[in-house]
Parts: C-alpha cells; structure tokens; sequence
C-alpha cells in the first residue's frame, strides 16, 4: 500500500485537532442580509454527552464582537474533510477494479478453453484396439490441457497478489471510514455550538440590545442591534455550509463501506477461484484423463481377450479336426483291402496277358520256323538246280 496520507490521525488524537483552533484563520467578511428566523432541531441534544460538553465550551468561545472570525468557524474539520475527500478521490483513481475483473474474466476463459467434448472417448482402429494405444486426439487433448494448466497457475499468482493489495486497501478504509466518523463528531459539535450560540443571540442577546435601544433611545445603540443580527445570520448561514459539510461525512460513510464491500467481495471471489475453482478444475481434469486412459486400456484388454480367445476356439478347432483325422489313419492299415483287391486283379489280369502274349509268341515262332524250315529246303533246292 502506498504510504498513508497525513490527514489519517489517531482518532483519539483527531477530535482535538478539529476543535482546537475553531474559528482558524481570520478572514475579512462582507456584510450579509438580514437572518431568516426559523426553528431548527437543537443538535446538541442528540449528540453523545462528552460532545454536548465540549459544544458549551465551544459556544462561549464564539465571540459576537469579532465579525471576521465566523468566516473561519469550523474550518479545521472542514480542510481536514477536504483533505479526506481527495484521499478519496485519489483512492478510488488509482484502484483498477477492472483489472481484477479481467483477470477473473481471463480465468474463466482458460477454464472454458478446453471444449468438455474433448475428452469424449473415440472411436479408435482396430490396431489401435488390439494395443491399447492413445489417440493422437488423446495426445493433443492432454497437452492442451497440460498447456492450459500452466496459464492457470500464471493467473493464480496474478489473483492472489490482486487479493494482497485488496486486503491491504479494505485496511486503509478502515482508517479512512474511523477519521470520516470523527469529522462527522466533530462537525456535529461545531454546528451544536453554532446552534447554542444562534439561540442565545435569537432569544437572549438580541432583545435585550433592543430593549436597551428602544430605552435610551441611542442610534449606536440601534446599530449594535443590527450587527448582532448580521452577526447572528452570517452564523446561520456558516452552521448551514458546515451542515453541508456534515452530509458529506454522512454519504462518504456508505460509500467507503461500500468500496470495502466491493473489494472483500472481490477478495472471496479470488479466494474461492484460488482455493476452489482452480484446484477442482485441475481434479476433474486429472480424473477424466485417467478415465480415458484407463478406458483406452480396457478396450485394449478386451480386444486382447477377445483375440486370445479367437485364436483358442481357432486352435481348438483345428486340434479337433488333427486329432480326428490321425486317429482315422491311425486306425487304417497301413495298404486297403480294396487296393490289395485292385492290385490283385491288375495283377492276374497281366499275368494272363503276359502268358497270352508268351503263347502268341510262341506260336509265331513256330510258324516262323516252319517258314523258315520251308525257306531252307526251297533254297537247297535252288542251289543243285543251279549245279545240274
């Protein structure tokens, strides 16, 4: 917090301060018209007791005969108001409650940055079925919200530093709304006194100097008269303006109350984003990417089983079928009664044709032979024809 301005007195000290020097500085007046008489409500009744006391001792400082103080009556608290009312102003200027409104605005865009859809489980291929891989998608997802995670935590020193200064200036209100309430006292036993004394000058001072006039008959006399009447409306009119300063006090009262009302506000809106939001975010993240892996891993696993299984089935199948056909074979002999049947059939039948073949041979040989025999003699024969 930036340092404290010097109107911020202890407030036990305050009091005095404002009503040490009532009527302040000395100023010349110029002459007023003649007061309006009305009955007003005598402040000094509803004021604590310690102020109604110093009211009456602050009432017999009022001097009738010095016209150029009322000017400066109660201007001590009226200056020190002045001076509170630009801390004020200073106050509220350098305070940017937008700032921290956009840094609130920026965290809820980060938590709405990530599309809750996100993190909706897809449709994956069968390879990446059968082993259980993340999606790409997955990746980018996690990533993303790795990505954006870490912008939150950036926001979160921004908000707990803005919840700092916030804190600190609920602080300095508390001073500023303690020094409005003792302006707002001390004004009151400025106007409580003014008021004292615009009685005693309307019901007491006053007809008597007229009396006293009207008896002597002494135009000096009838002056005095009319100075105490400007006097007493120039006093009138002075407790009007501190009057007006005193309703100052009474609005800045709300409006510092409600400054401090905006800013704890504000303060428990960081507080929660801090302390709830930010870390359920991070939660809700961290469990609904868990989920999705874990769901990506009992995917994986099904179609594992689900393979294994398949294969099993496959295999018991095939063992069935080996199984079977072994024991048929096994239980054949090793050559059929239909092949020996067969084989013996080929083989009688080329025996029989063998053995037809070797008696056709046979006899072809013989007819050769006789052929041949015959041949024989017809050549012998030839052969002494030619020698006779």
């Amino acid at each position: 917090m930036s340092e404290q301005n010097p109107s911020l007195l202890k407030n036990t000290d305050l009091m005095d301060d404002l009503l040490s020097n009532p009527f302040g500085d000395t100023k010349e007046l110029s002459s007023e018209n003649e007061p309006i008489k009305e009955k007003r409500v005598k402040l000094v009744d509803v004021i604590p007791e310690e102020n109604r006391i110093k009211a009456y001792q602050l009432a017999e400082q009022i001097d009738p005969k010095n016209h150029q103080a009322m000017i400066s009556y109660g201007t001590p608290a009226q200056s020190k108001l002045l001076s509170f009312s630009n801390t004020m102003l200073e106050h509220v200027q350098k305070k940017d409650i937008g700032e921290v409104g956009e840094i609130i605005s920026e965290l809820m865009m980060k938590f709405n940055d990530v599309n809750p859809d996100d993190l909706k489980v897809e449709k994956s291929s069968f390879l990446s079925r059968m082993f259980g891989r993340i999606s790409s998608s997955i990746q980018e997802t996690l990533s993303k919200y790795q990505k954006t995670g870490a912008q939150i935590d950036r926001i979160s020193v921004k908000l707990e530093r803005s919840k700092n200064v916030l804190l600190s200036d609920v602080v300095m209100l508390e001073k500023l709304y303690e020094n409005n309430k003792e302006y707002f006292h001390a004004l009151n036993v400025y106007i409580a006194a003014g008021e004292i004394k615009l009685e005693e000058l309307n019901e007491k001072i006053i007809p008597e100097l007229k009396k006293a006039a009207e008896e002597s008959n002494d135009q000096m006399k009838f002056q005095e008269v009319n100075d105490m009447i400007q006097f007493a409306d120039r006093l009138d009119k002075r407790l009007y303006d501190l009057k007006l300063s005193r309703e100052i006090t009474i609005q800045s009262a709300p409006q510092i109350r409600l400054i401090q009302n905006t800013n704890q506000a504000l303060v428990e809106k960081i507080q929660s984003s801090i302390m709830t939001a930010i870390p359920l975010w991070k939660n809700q993240v961290a469990i609904a990417l868990t989920l999705i892996r874990q769901r990506h891993a009992v995917e994986a696993q099904k179609q594992v089983s689900k393979t294994t299984n398949e294969l099993l089935l496959k295999n018991a199948e095939m063992l069935k079928t080996n199984t079977i056909e072994t024991a048929r074979e096994n239980e054949r002999g090793l050559v059929d009664i239909e092949t020996l049947k067969k084989t013996q059939e080929n083989l009688i039948s080329t025996l029989e044709e063998t053995l037809k073949i070797q008696e056709e041979g046979r006899h072809k040989r013989r007819m050769a032979e006789q052929e041949l025999a015959t041949m024989e003699n017809d050549l012998r024969q030839k052969l002494l024809e030619i020698k006779e």
